[in-house]
């Protein structure tokens, strides 16, 4: 039921993790697709390589998310090469640990800089097509951390709060543009972001005993929600933050 056939989506942060699952997924939804990132050339030939496969078009970008400079190379670039954008997800994000009284500046500037910085400067060069188009889709990647906070991890919890609030405001000041503006907020996600915590078997455990449904999502286990939030099937829904995270937190 979900048909995305010759919607364009940038997902940021596209190369792992959620980022690459969500790209995946649209392109089997129908979408053409484009990625930026910052780390690793293969990892980024690996998800285009997928998209092609679902016989879409895709492209990659690399570059810092929290350069403005270089997020509007990025939009414009990736405007120009699909003639539109209709769906911007915000995925892109770093999360590191961190004690308040200790933590270098530069640890929460960096934090600041990628996770809410970027979202910021995506939305802004991207939003002025989407009003020219008369209507569009962005998603913010957020966090239960965002909702709650998180011991030790107050930086990257602060950015995805910023998130959530930056969300709800968008939803609000864009709705007249036919723009929908959603969150989605995942708890603990089996990537690479998290498998230094997660490969201690220990820690696994006493994780996975806090979570009703006794498991740990995976990375597709979030790019749905994210295409549903993407789809008409969403067409009422803006200013919504969606909780993915096996019912470890009620926050609803």
């Amino acid at each position: 039921m979900i048909d995305l056939t010759d919607k364009v989506a940038l997902i940021t942060g596209g190369s792992r993790g959620i980022g690459a699952a969500t790209a995946v997924l649209f392109a089997k939804a129908g979408a053409n697709v484009a990625i930026t990132y910052q780390g690793s050339d293969a990892k980024a030939r690996e998800v285009l390589n997928e998209i092609k496969k679902a016989g879409r078009k895709g492209a990659a970008f690399k570059g810092d998310n929290s350069k403005s400079e270089i997020v509007k190379s990025i939009v414009h670039d990736a405007h120009k090469d699909f003639g539109r954008i209709d769906v911007l997800v915000n995925n892109a994000g770093i999360w590191t640990y961190g004690e308040v009284d200790t933590m270098k500046e530069s640890v929460w500037d960096q934090t600041m800089d990628i996770n809410l910085k970027g979202t910021f400067l995506f939305c802004h060069y991207v939003v002025p097509i989407m009003k020219k188009q008369s209507g569009g889709s962005i998603i913010n990647l957020s966090s239960t951390a965002g909702q709650r906070g998180e011991a030790f991890h107050s930086h990257y919890a602060a950015t995805k709060g910023g998130v959530i609030s930056f969300t709800k405001s968008l939803s609000t000041e864009l709705g007249k543009f036919n723009i929908r503006v959603n969150s989605v907020a995942p708890g603990w996600v089996d990537t690479d972001m998290s498998a230094e915590a997660l490969n201690d078997p220990a820690y696994r455990q006493e994780v996975l005993r806090a979570i009703p449904l006794g498991k740990i999502p995976t990375a597709n286990d979030i790019a749905g929600p994210i295409l549903f939030l993407a789809s008409d099937l969403a067409s009422h829904v803006t200013g919504e933050i969606l909780n993915v995270n096996s019912g470890s937190v009620l926050v609803g």
